[in-house]
């Protein structure tokens, strides 16, 4: 397979085509790191290999547990090659504990458990920033087909939590809450695409309470890619124990 033409690029990500296939897409993790909507940026060195090797090991092992990816292959430190997919406009935020926004727009104190997962949809409109948006909204905006597409979205994203907190259980992290993104294949089929990474999810230190994501950046409490660094490691050695 080899790398051809750019056909787009994000805030965190460069996709390619791939010259010997229609079907599959070249992604290049950037070491660009963004919060709010863009309005504050920054490089972080080796954070591209961080987020492409935590995206890689996430999605292997969510395909052993039977959900379906975009995932193909990690062709290099920052690059992995991926079924080409219709990115569907939602993104699909699963909440297991108050924080952040959600924490505060409630008034309820950050770090308060839920009884159940909730499970959130936000229309991707980057000149909108994202809003928060209703079932019924959603089918309005024809982000989706029908309700019966919401409803696989949830539900697929209620199986991911439950793999998640499992992983993260096991390398002694709480899965705070995280977002996903899904695709529509060449058949119709619904797959997990886009990244899994401490951009895309809150994660905190189970002993210690720490943040090890994004929020690091956020809230300028530095030492960012050093806690990136160790969720990979955990990760790293998660994989190995789990050949």
């Amino acid at each position: 397979m080899v790398k051809s033409e750019q056909l787009y690029e994000g805030k965190a990500k460069k996709i390619y085509s791939v010259s010997s296939s229609d079907d599959l897409v070249w992604v290049e993790f950037k070491n660009s790191l963004t919060a709010f909507n863009g309005e504050k940026k920054a490089e972080m060195i080796n954070k591209g290999r961080f987020n492409c090797h935590i995206t890689s090991i996430l999605f292997k092992w969510l395909e052993k547990k039977g959900i379906n990816s975009h995932f193909h292959e990690r062709v290099s430190d920052i690059e992995m090659v991926c079924q080409k997919v219709k990115i569907i406009p939602l993104e699909v935020v699963v909440r297991n504990i108050l924080a952040g926004s959600t924490a505060k727009k409630f008034r309820i104190e950050e770090g308060s458990p839920l009884e159940q997962p909730l499970v959130e949809f936000y229309y991707k409109d980057d000149s909108l920033g994202d809003p928060f948006i209703s079932d019924e909204q959603a089918i309005m905006l024809k982000a989706v087909n029908n309700v019966e597409q919401l409803s696989v979205l949830k539900q697929k994203a209620l199986e991911v939590n439950i793999i998640l907190k499992k992983i993260f259980e096991d390398i002694g992290i709480d899965l705070i809450d995280f977002k996903l993104e899904f695709g529509l294949d060449s058949k119709g089929e619904i797959l997990l695409a886009d990244e899994i990474t401490p951009d895309t999810c809150r994660l905190w230190d189970k002993k210690t309470g720490e943040r090890m994501d994004k929020d690091r950046f956020r809230r300028d409490m530095g030492q960012v890619m050093e806690f990136y660094e160790d969720v990979f490691q955990r990760l790293k050695t998660f994989e190995e124990k789990n050949k």
